[in-house]
């Protein structure tokens, strides 16, 4: 019969010992990994629910916190509308003040025309010298289409002097049209901009900041875009040239060579020259201005914000939407209110444009200031 021997664990563990093993503790690697467990869980959930909240958080900041707030621009759906002269439904987005002060059409036109008082008058043959030294003269424009950035404050006396017709017109041209092609290029620019807007879906804080500045400076009520594109736009230069010329005879008026004013625009209030006819404390004065180019802003400001030439206006978009440029000839049959001669103004304004031939100067570019070359600089 078998003996059973009773196995003792601790001499086991002596016996292999004295014979060269050795003999290891077994490791609680089970509570170990227990406790990697949690704390890998709980990372992960912290991981997963950080980033499923980051769009929440994003978009409440942006709602409630962001600098660069957005506006829906619905502005295209509203175009034929404007151009068919029907009502234009509010976009609440824009509203903010309905009035239209008259006062803010005409701002910009006055912060420019106050700091621009020490002027001074250089005769005509003073006059003559500067072109030919800057050999500015109207054949090479005519030809190359390009005009001198010189910019002449005030009128000459003497240009009622001089005799020869065609040298009193070719100096009245050279005299304003820097000026009209400057405040052209001045509306290009801010209409780009507009477009700019236009093609977006959404509008940040500052670009909506710049349009309650236009929206002011050309009394769009509703707010809305497609009235400020209609409204923000050039003069044909050919046209703005013929009014000029018609308004002062070709610079020898009264109130062009004493008030500054090319486009004899009227005004009940403020500074301006009473008409000869006129009562003394009745009736309409003529607007007066330091300078000729803040005359300029104030009639291409006047054209595109007055009811009067709401269809000068709607003309001038038909002809921007189909592609066609903006004809003088076209646009003048629209300023049949601009003077109580009606239609005979009319025929006036397009016999200047024709004999004189200003369209010459419709495609003319003004060359860059050396402010401007500075400024890219």
């Amino acid at each position: 019969m078998n003996k059973i021997v009773k196995i003792d664990i601790p001499k086991i563990k002596k016996l292999l010992q004295n014979r060269g093993y050795k003999i290891y503790k077994k490791q609680k690697t089970f509570s170990k990994f227990s406790v990697n467990f949690f704390y890998t869980t709980i990372v992960g959930v912290f991981f997963v629910g950080f980033f499923y909240l980051i769009p929440s958080v994003v978009d409440f900041s942006k709602k409630n916190f962001g600098k660069n707030k957005t506006v829906l621009n619905n502005s295209s759906i509203n175009f034929n509308r404007v151009l068919e002269g029907k009502e234009i439904k509010e976009n609440k987005n824009f509203i903010e003040d309905n009035e239209v002060n008259s006062n803010d059409l005409f701002t910009d036109v006055f912060e420019f025309d106050i700091n621009e008082k020490d002027t001074v008058r250089l005769s005509a043959s003073t006059l003559y010298q500067l072109f030919k030294d800057e050999n500015y003269n109207l054949k090479d424009i005519r030809k190359n289409k390009l005009v001198k950035p010189i910019t002449i404050d005030v009128l000459p006396s003497e240009i009622k002097s001089i005799e020869n017709t065609k040298k009193r017109k070719e100096l009245f041209i050279q005299i304003v049209l820097p000026l009209i092609l400057e405040e052209n290029k001045k509306i290009k620019l801010e209409r780009k901009t507009l477009f700019s807007i236009l093609n977006k879906n959404s509008n940040s804080e500052e670009e909506r900041n710049w349009l309650r500045s236009k929206f002011k400076q050309y009394g769009v009520a509703n707010r809305d875009l497609t009235t400020l594109k209609i409204r923000m736009d050039e003069i044909p230069v050919s046209l703005a040239i013929a009014q000029a010329a018609k308004e002062t005879g070709w610079g020898t008026s009264r109130f062009a060579l004493e008030g500054n004013a090319l486009f004899g625009q009227w005004t009940w209030s403020g500074e301006g020259l009473k008409p000869k006819d006129a009562e003394k404390n009745e009736g309409h004065k003529v607007m007066k201005f330091n300078v000729l180019q803040a005359s300029v802003r104030a009639y291409q400001r006047n054209i595109n914000t007055h009811s009067t030439y709401k269809e000068f206006r709607k003309e001038r978009a038909k002809l921007r939407d189909n592609g066609k440029p903006l004809d003088s000839i076209v646009l003048s049959e629209f300023l049949n209110k601009y003077a109580e001669t009606g239609e005979k103004y009319v025929e006036v304004l397009q016999q200047i444009i024709k004999q004189n031939n200003l369209k010459d100067f419709d495609d003319a570019k003004l060359l860059p200031s050396s402010v401007d070359l500075e400024s890219l600089i």
